[in-house]
């Protein structure tokens, strides 16, 4: 029988797009009730290269977290060919910076500034690998020969291959993974790699995309793709190993800049991010593994203490709302005017 409660250790998001200013404000009071922590993505206008920008973000998102919230953000740099390889032991030495993005040019919002060719970042990788900073893979190629749904798959073969040969002891993340080509890959590999799964890959497919017309909030990047690879992401998420865990991948943007003509792409799922999890690990009877992939799994490969206060779930489906405000403008959220099955209680006692 399905449990109707479930309390755990406090979870980690190891993926999050927070922006910036009123966006900013507007919202992280939603992660900050679900997750103690959480990884997050420096591809801001301008993007975060340097440590000062980083910790300078930082302030700006501690400063606006709801009173006596203690959620901790975790900051990270976005690597561009520019980037200088002592900047990296700086961000080692410095107590907010846990890892470098890793952005192919064009292949997603605010990734203009990113890589074009991995060769011209090199002494940058083998500083981080020789001080152990991870690297954050938005794992697509941008080659437009290349079929959207084939990116991930690509890119696996053409780059990341090539850099676990070069660089075997680089800590890398394949981030929010849509494949079973990538599930299969970073099982197979050491402990040094590992994974990031959202919870929109978790339960949706490709036919999100198009149910009675384009759905253009459902749109992403990595795209969601066809029910085999859900389910083959489904099965690593569940599975127990320690290679995958959480990232939701959160992604705000003004409603009107995803119902256009070339609409932004990424899915805001932190209103209801560790119940939509809850749902998917439910799909397929495993709900006592949801703590190991929400919490445990991504503080070990960080090197990270795992939390020690804890959370509780209830099956008590809730609405969500149409929108949320979204600096004067408003979001619109996964599954808007739709039931969630799980709801947040209340943190249970540390």
């Amino acid at each position: 029988m399905t449990p109707t409660r479930l309390e755990i250790t406090r979870p980690d998001d190891w993926h999050l797009h927070l922006r910036d200013g009123d966006a900013l404000a507007s919202v992280i009071g939603h992660t900050a009730r679900r997750f103690a922590r959480a990884i997050v993505m420096p591809n801001l206008k301008p993007p975060v290269t340097t440590v000062a920008q980083a910790e300078d973000y930082r302030r700006r998102i501690v400063a606006c977290l709801p009173a006596g919230s203690r959620f901790q953000p975790l900051m990270t740099l976005y690597l561009t060919e520019d980037t200088p390889a002592d900047e990296i032991a700086r961000a080692k030495n410095s107590d907010s910076v846990f890892a470098v993005k890793y952005y192919p040019a064009g292949a997603t919002t605010n990734s203009q500034s990113g890589v074009r060719e991995l060769a011209r970042v090199y002494r940058v990788l083998e500083a981080m690998e020789r001080h152990e900073l991870p690297l954050l893979l938005h794992g697509e190629v941008t080659d437009p020969d290349i079929d959207i749904f084939d990116r991930e798959r690509v890119f696996i073969e053409r780059c990341l291959m090539p850099l676990r040969e070069r660089f075997p002891a680089l800590r890398m993340v394949l981030e929010h993974i849509t494949t079973r080509d990538a599930v299969d890959f970073v099982s197979a590999a050491p402990a040094n790699v590992a994974a990031t799964i959202t919870a929109h890959h978790l339960l949706l497919n490709r036919n999100a995309l198009f149910e009675g017309g384009i759905r253009p909030h459902n749109f992403c990047a990595p795209i969601l793709k066809r029910e085999t690879h859900r389910a083959a992401l489904l099965q690593a998420a569940t599975s127990a190993d320690p290679h995958f865990f959480l990232g939701t991948d959160s992604a705000p943007h003004p409603r009107e800049a995803k119902e256009a003509a070339c609409g932004c792409a990424g899915l805001y799922t932190a209103h209801a991010a560790l119940e939509f999890y809850a749902e998917a690990f439910e799909q397929t009877g495993r709900l006592d593994r949801l703590e190991a992939f929400a919490s445990f799994h991504g503080p070990d490969f960080y090197r990270l203490p795992r939390n020690e206060g804890r959370i509780v779930l209830e099956r008590t489906p809730w609405a969500v709302p149409d929108e949320y405000p979204l600096a004067g403008s408003a979001c619109k959220p996964m599954r808007a005017g739709e039931p969630v099955a799980w709801s947040i209680v209340e943190a249970a006692a540390s």
